[in-house]
């Protein structure tokens, strides 16, 4: 829906000084997915359309904030004290605080967040497994990339789930990608939970 794209583009407007309550006025929109960066909206998107669901049409606005220190801003903006709206999303276990003291002071501290035990990046490649893990990265074309990657000397002694999380976020562009492709490959039951459990929730 191109429309929830213009609200998303106008809420970030507004979080720097800019309107965005004449288009919620207009639009159905009834929940925002607080997310840190595109990389989880990727993943959110992804694994909705793999349900065949559409956020958008269902009222559902998937907001990459750039960062979880945002969240409080937008929270204000989003929640009791701005449009009301119902809010929820998907953080990192480190950056729980923000999430937490942000939904707080919006007034909005009983809506429900889900949290990544490091990021969604690690719990996709737990999830899939180290080699099945490799085997994408190899058809998508960054096996060599991969390789030498893995040659660094900061690279040695980390575990391989670490070096590929890492890999994931050496070329601007590349998390989002893979945020895609991971999600796709999962089978059903291998959804990780705090993911399962935010798509349930909406």
């Amino acid at each position: 829906m191109a429309d929830m794209g213009a609200f998303r583009e106008a809420v970030t407007a507004w979080a720097a000084g800019g309107p965005a309550r004449e288009l919620a006025a207009r639009l159905p929109v009834r929940a925002v997915v607080l997310l840190e960066g595109p990389s989880d909206a990727a993943a959110v998107s992804s694994l909705a359309a793999r349900r065949g669901r559409d956020l958008a049409a269902e009222g559902v606005c998937v907001l990459p904030m750039g960062g979880a220190m945002s969240v409080g801003r937008f929270a204000h903006l989003l929640g009791p004290p701005g449009l009301g709206l119902r809010l929820t999303g998907l953080c990192d276990e480190a950056e729980r605080r923000f999430y937490t003291r942000g939904l707080e002071r919006a007034g909005a501290a009983r809506q429900e967040f889900f949290v990544c035990a490091a990021d969604l990046e690690d719990e996709l490649i737990r999830a899939l497994g180290v080699t099945r893990v490799a085997e994408l990265v190899r058809a998508e074309g960054d096996l060599r990339a991969l390789q030498t990657f893995l040659r660094q000397p900061a690279q040695q002694g980390r575990t391989s789930e670490q070096q590929l999380r890492r890999f994931l976020g050496t070329k601007k562009g590349r998390k989002i990608h893979y945020g895609r492709v991971l999600v796709e490959a999962l089978d059903h039951d291998r959804v990780p939970a705090p993911l399962d459990a935010l798509l349930t929730s909406l």
